[in-house]
């Protein structure tokens, strides 16, 4: 392999695992090059300006994380979204040209057939079937009141214990002080 180069990609194209989607749905087809920024800002451009209900968002081999990537933004930006999710293979060609080939005779190609992992994504505004494979409801909304700073601990099995000095090593405690020449400052605390 090491005298041949890639010279052509090319995906099957399979239909969407999706039935009953209106003729104009979008699709964004996510691939390994694509700049996140772009897709969002096209995607969000369709639900929010153009009033589309429904989005689908599809990749395949290492623009599978990217496609995922995006949904997440998408469902925390709207929200209220519903989610099916569909995993699949896909089959994808690669052709091979061999570069120490002789002049004068014929061009020597090597065709590779690659099943990769490939994942359909459909965001709805309106309401999925909850008995089909794959579905995800929307995630509740924020109550007012609520911290959505981040600092969540939503998905931790248990609670964080709350913050105590004794689990810190004596050498890492520090101590205010009081005097007029720290005035705030901290100090370590060296115990030898």
């Amino acid at each position: 392999m090491e005298n041949f180069r890639k010279v052509r990609t090319s995906e099957e194209e399979m239909p969407l695992p999706f039935p009953d989607l209106p003729p104009d749905v979008v699709e964004m087809k996510v691939k390994e090059g694509s700049k996140i920024r772009n897709l969002m800002n096209f995607a969000m451009a369709q639900m929010e300006l153009k009033g589309r209900r429904q989005i689908v968002f599809s990749g395949c081999g290492r623009a599978v994380t990217k496609t995922i990537t995006c949904v997440e933004i998408m469902k925390r930006k709207l929200g209220g979204l519903h989610q099916v999710t569909k995993v699949r293979y896909k089959t994808v060609l690669e052709v091979w040209e061999n570069q120490d080939q002789p002049p004068d005779g014929p061009a020597q190609n090597l065709t590779v057939h690659k099943n990769v992992p490939s994942i359909c994504i459909l965001l709805s505004r309106d309401p999925l079937d909850p008995n089909q494979t794959g579905y995800q409801p929307p995630e509740p909304r924020h109550e007012a009141g609520e911290d959505t700073s981040g600092s969540s601990t939503k998905g931790l099995k248990r609670p964080l214990p709350p913050p105590c000095e004794e689990l810190l090593p004596k050498k890492l405690q520090v101590q205010v002080s009081d005097s007029p020449r720290g005035s705030g400052t901290t100090a370590g605390q060296l115990d030898h």
